[in-house]
């Protein structure tokens, strides 16, 4: 005889099954069950007391959602959970791989600043270099291009206590980049308080290696057409208007944790430049 379970019983409520839990780290791509919304993880955060994840879908849309239940990972459902921060085996270091000062305060802004060229470079140099630069108080300013730095060195008034270190985009001999900087180095008060160096890229963009993009290189542009409107036409992302460029920048800036993800080529005229920044004074 069937053992029938009789008497009063909530049939609104399933049976509940445990689901598989995954964690909700950068980059896992999601379904939910209710929108039908697929996204990639771009970050985990606290809202209203609960964690929430958001997510981005292949048009560069954003989407917010509960960390829990209703979500298909691979077409399977799944409980998605925070992800666990694990302690640092070692010291901890900061993205430009220096060993993080705990507890230190940032410093009191200096005379002295870094100069790039754009807001993007400040940004790049900001995200790899900010804790160092935070610690020694070295501010870092966009120039918005480079026609006049002859005559905004000049105003700036350089001297041992006051020194400028200036990143510059395509800066190989013969160019006209590598011109603009003989010229503003030759001037009065610009030898020992003044460095100029340079990277080779077109635009700071290529300064971020494409493997961090899961690229084997960045496409090449046509020499007619606007350089970081190609890059996002050859990468198939949306390149109509400077909303489109501002967003392409915020999700290759999005992709790099640490100096690992920048080009050699950067990072050794970086470092160049926050040496020559922070050296002591020398009298005579």
């Amino acid at each position: 005889m069937a053992d029938y379970a009789w008497g009063a019983q909530d049939i609104s409520a399933p049976a509940r099954t445990e689901l598989p839990e995954v964690a909700a780290v950068a980059g896992l791509v999601l379904e939910d069950v209710q929108t039908g919304f697929v996204g990639a993880v771009v970050r985990v955060e606290k809202s209203g007391g609960l964690h929430v994840m958001v997510l981005e879908d292949r048009k560069l849309r954003h989407r917010t959602f509960r960390l829990g239940h209703g979500f298909l990972l691979d077409g399977h459902p799944v409980r998605v959970t925070a992800p666990v921060k694990t302690a640092p085996a070692g010291p901890s270091r900061t993205a430009s791989g220096s060993v993080r000062v705990e507890g230190a305060r940032a410093r009191t802004a200096k005379a002295s600043r870094i100069w790039v060229e754009g807001k993007h470079d400040a940004e790049l140099v900001e995200k790899v270099w900010g804790d160092d630069l935070r610690h020694e108080g070295i501010v870092v300013e966009p120039l918005h291009g480079i026609d006049d730095l002859e005559g905004a060195i000049r105003a700036f008034s350089p001297g041992p206590g006051r020194r400028l270190g200036i990143l510059v985009d395509h800066l190989l001999p013969g160019t006209k980049e590598s011109r603009i900087a003989e010229q503003a180095m030759a001037q009065r008060g610009a030898a020992g308080s003044v460095l100029i160096v340079g990277h080779p890229y077109v635009d700071v963009w290529q300064a971020v290696k494409p493997a961090t993009l899961g690229l084997a290189a960045w496409p090449v542009v046509p020499r007619n057409q606007d350089w970081k409107t190609g890059i996002l036409a050859g990468l198939g992302w949306p390149h109509a208007d400077p909303a489109d460029v501002a967003r392409g920048w915020k999700r290759i800036l999005g992709s790099v944790t640490t100096y690992a993800d920048v080009e050699p080529s950067l990072l050794g005229r970086v470092e160049e430049v926050i040496d020559f920044l922070t050296a002591p004074r020398t009298s005579g």
